[in-house]
């Protein structure tokens, strides 16, 4: 009987990838929707990879900006969307981080929704004001440490990957500094940018312009390895912070319930985006790696990113709200 279940099973799952294939998925223009504010990395992300998408596909592909509450509002959208791979979430590392600093999330980050693939990766980059007195990631550590809890740090929120990063950095450092709190990454930037807060990790993708623009002074990359597209940019390790790295990551969810086969293709089908030479140069004018992983993999390492901002915020006793 067993062994006649098992069989079952797998003939079912058999009809069902034929099925899902005979299909022709996408027949109509599929939604992205992206829990952040326009601009900001995973924004910028999505719409290259919408551009990409929507070329192969022949079906265009639409960016939903639905920010607030962290990435909250946009996220619970995609998860009371029907499961049918028409509306698909594109978030960052907030995704994880949310995990860590809400007590109570308005669905099940392990259940709600499932994995499609990863796409990409940006290194966080330290950033101040062209003419602030910080030239370098020792500056910043001095001020923090004359005027402990004094010197201040934008992010897009509380509980946002930027916010974590620049914990992170905090904890590494042994400094306390004042998190100031922002609607999203343009906002930040924006503040650091007019000196009313000392510096901000932002994504190299999001701030590669006003760097590159002279609008902000890069102090250090937050991966271990320079950024090929800013080479000139030093590491956060290199400045005496052996191992230091953390980095802004982007994903692709799909709501649960959606098909396998629907899944299936979804992630064949970033994969060979992540192929596409057009977007590998987009990617690469903002600092963004392209990073394929499959359903599988892309779900342990969220998991694993969980555990990791939870460690974070617990060092830095951030509240859960």
């Amino acid at each position: 009987m067993r062994l006649f279940n098992k069989s079952l099973a797998l003939v079912l799952a058999m009809v069902s990838l034929s099925a899902g294939a005979q299909t022709g998925f996408p027949a109509s223009p599929v939604k992205l929707v992206v829990p952040l504010t326009a601009g900001s990395g995973a924004d910028t992300a999505g719409r290259i990879l919408a551009q990409s998408l929507g070329k192969s596909w022949k079906q265009p592909v639409v960016i939903e900006n639905r920010p607030g509450a962290g990435g909250l509002i946009g996220t619970s959208a995609v998860v009371n969307a029907e499961p049918n791979g028409y509306t698909l979430l594109l978030q960052s590392a907030g995704y994880a981080s949310n995990t860590a600093i809400y007590s109570k999330l308005p669905y099940d980050p392990l259940k709600s929704l499932v994995e499609v693939a990863m796409i990409g990766v940006a290194p966080y980059v330290m950033v101040t004001a062209p003419d602030s007195p910080y030239k370098s990631v020792e500056d910043i550590v001095n001020a923090a440490r004359a005027k402990p809890g004094d010197l201040t740090f934008a992010s897009v929120g509380v509980g946002s990957s930027t916010h974590f990063a620049a914990e992170h950095f905090a904890q590494a450092a042994g400094v306390k500094m004042l998190h100031v709190p922002y609607k999203g990454g343009p906002e930040a930037i924006q503040d650091v940018m007019a000196g009313r807060a000392a510096f901000t990790m932002a994504s190299l993708s999001t701030a590669l312009g006003q760097i590159k623009g002279g609008k902000l002074r890069a102090l250090g990359l937050a991966s271990k390895a320079r950024s090929d597209t800013a080479a000139d940019i030093p590491t956060i390790a290199e400045q005496g912070f052996k191992d230091f790295d953390i980095s802004l990551w982007f994903g692709l969810w799909a709501p649960a319930g959606t098909p396998a086969a629907v899944v299936q293709k979804l992630t064949a089908d970033v994969a060979r985006a992540m192929q596409d030479p057009e977007l590998i140069a987009a990617y690469a004018k903002i600092g963004i790696q392209p990073k394929s992983m499959n359903a599988e993999n892309f779900a342990a390492y969220v998991r694993d990113e969980m555990k990791k901002y939870q460690l974070i915020a617990r060092e830095a006793r951030i509240a859960a709200q």
